[in-house]
């Protein structure tokens, strides 16, 4: 099967990028290498392009009630230019996706895991009803992330839009590089970033990516690749779909308690997951730092005293911490911070140690 491309395949290439099949995307994993690429981020400012994410579009006037019975979260919270993060759930409490939710004013729009695109469609078109109009919209936008510390002082210089006034998790439309899009205050990596939605084709493509390499010149701006993308969210604690939640994870168990308003009224999904909450948690997604550098693979197992406990979700070497960290699922009573557990890697049992995620304190 041929990959698809975004807009900025190209510039990959021409780049020297390492590309990978992801999500049936042709996609930059890295250019100057994982460590390097993320310590940019975390000091400077790096691009992503992740134009691999899904959009769709929701509208109607029943459009708003339609994603509150979706979606865990308070989709009346929000209001034009605000977003939100969210989830879908199965009947069981399972976790379809996670995603953002944007107001638009007149319509929503939904950004979704790009592996869980088709799925998530599929989902929600099941499950239509009343005046509500649902599009996939994925392949009308093009998205580079763009983060770090000296984002804003980059993007400033291409736009009117005072960037500084955007508050975290809101949105503006407006025209950076000369190009009209959505610029959103959002990001996966707990630094200081905007995404920038637009319109797909080579031509926009070519002009921001080139105005914003540009403007970013004297801060050392470089492109990212989805690695270093990978090690900056486990640095958070952001979960991952597809090893940190899934089909059969229970929002609470991940953590996500914060987006799961039972209070709101009826969403597909609450009432197991208010049962879960009476009945209390069998297991909880915790955060833990290796005594060595050994790395923790997703599946291996977790052991307290020789006995396994629960498995590993994500592993990494922490680039900003130099030091192995991880998530992963341990049953109700061996997840108390500062609790000693094994990770069990190839046969051979390395020592760690509970933590409270985020491991890297952002302001």
């Amino acid at each position: 099967m041929t990959m698809r491309k975004t807009a900025f395949t190209e510039i990959h290439r021409s780049l020297g990028a390492k590309l990978v099949d992801f999500a049936g995307f042709e996609m930059p994993v890295q250019y100057s290498g994982i460590i390097d690429e993320h310590l940019t981020v975390r000091n400077s400012v790096g691009v992503f392009d992740v134009t691999h994410m899904g959009e769709f579009i929701v509208r109607g006037k029943d459009a708003g009630a339609f994603l509150q019975r979706m979606t865990i979260n308070d989709v009346s919270k929000l209001f034009e230019g605000r977003v939100q993060y969210s989830a879908l759930c199965y009947d069981n409490g399972g976790i379809v996706d996670d995603l953002l939710v944007y107001h638009c004013g007149d319509h929503y729009m939904l950004v979704v895991n790009a592996s869980n695109t088709p799925k998530d469609f599929e989902w929600l078109k099941s499950h239509l009803s009343g005046d509500v109009d649902l599009q996939d919209r994925s392949d009308a936008y093009s998205l580079l992330a763009v983060q770090g510390p000296r984002s804003l002082a980059t993007l400033q210089k291409l736009t009117k839009v005072n960037l500084s006034s955007i508050e975290y998790y809101h949105f503006v439309r407006g025209t950076l590089a000369g190009v009209d899009m959505i610029i959103s205050r959002t990001g996966y990596t707990g630094e200081l970033g905007f995404e920038l939605y637009f319109s797909s084709g080579a031509a926009p493509g070519k002009k921001v990516w080139d105005a914003v390499f540009e403007a970013g010149k004297e801060f050392g701006i470089k492109p990212i690749g989805l690695g270093a993308r990978d090690t900056l969210r486990l640095e958070m604690g952001y979960c991952l779909y597809g090893n940190d939640i899934d089909q059969t994870t229970n929002p609470l168990e991940a953590g996500l308690g914060w987006i799961t308003k039972l209070s709101k009224g009826d969403f597909i999904g609450k009432n197991v997951i208010a049962g879960v909450k009476k009945e209390g948690l069998k297991r909880k997604l915790v955060g833990f730092d290796l005594s060595e550098k050994a790395v923790a693979r997703h599946g291996y197992p977790l052991a307290v005293n020789g006995s396994e406990v629960g498995h590993v979700t994500s592993g990494t070497f922490s680039p900003t911490l130099e030091r192995a960290i991880g998530l992963g699922y341990v049953a109700t009573g061996y997840d108390e911070v500062g609790k000693s557990i094994q990770v069990v890697i190839r046969g051979r049992a390395v020592a760690a140690s509970i933590v409270n995620p985020p491991f890297v304190q952002k302001s």
